[in-house]
């Protein structure tokens, strides 16, 4: 009977040992938070608002709301992809030291809208959905998908480290904080948009 019960817990930890330990509860807990926050928040900026709110922009070459929501379901879909293209690599754990930003850094880097970016060609807005509920559908079906990951998977994210567009190497976890920081960071550019002396009443 001893020598079963050892047997299986050199199983067990066998498991683990290729697997990883995953996300710690504290960093699920967190991560969660995040997604359903900014979901939360870019919803309610976006909600009720007509065709011709979604449409204004406050100068020709400045996003709309409508542009800002479909930027946010397509980048979070390529990132989204990437952290899942890092999961599907061996784990790397020697490349952490490549890592050059603590997970509070990249928080406030990408929310920080003092410092505005050019954004990709591939993931600018080229008016792809052709109503406001068909746009709130997209985003909001991508980033339940992606809070039912985090909220279940045991993926070693810290120990699967990938080379970004950006420059400096982020682990998988990273990745997510990127993701729903970024969401974040156009919520703010939405709220701006709707606080334009111009924006349309209705």
């Amino acid at each position: 009977m001893k020598r079963t019960v050892l047997l299986l817990v050199a199983i067990v930890l066998a498991v683990f040992a290729v697997k990883g330990q995953g996300m710690t509860q504290e960093e699920r807990a967190a991560i969660v938070k995040q997604f359903e926050d900014t979901k939360a928040n870019l919803l309610k900026e976006v909600n009720g608002l007509s065709d011709a709110q979604m449409k204004f922009k406050p100068a020709p070459d400045r996003w709309s709301v409508a542009d800002c929501l479909e930027h946010i379901t397509v980048s979070e879909k390529g990132l989204f992809g990437m952290e899942q293209q890092a999961m599907a690599q061996p784990a790397n754990p020697e490349k952490r030291k490549e890592i050059k930003v603590t997970d509070e850094v990249l928080t406030q880097m990408i929310a920080d809208r003092s410092k505005k970016a050019k954004a990709p060609e591939q993931i600018q807005p080229k008016g792809s959905f052709s109503t406001t509920a068909e746009a709130i559908q997209a985003f909001t079906e991508q980033r339940d998908k992606i809070i039912d990951y985090v909220k279940n998977t045991n993926d070693d994210v810290r120990n699967h480290v990938a080379d970004m567009p950006m420059g400096s190497p982020m682990d998988a976890y990273q990745i997510l904080i990127l993701v729903a920081t970024h969401s974040n960071r156009h919520t703010q550019q939405i709220q701006e948009v709707k606080a334009d002396a111009a924006f349309p009443q209705q």
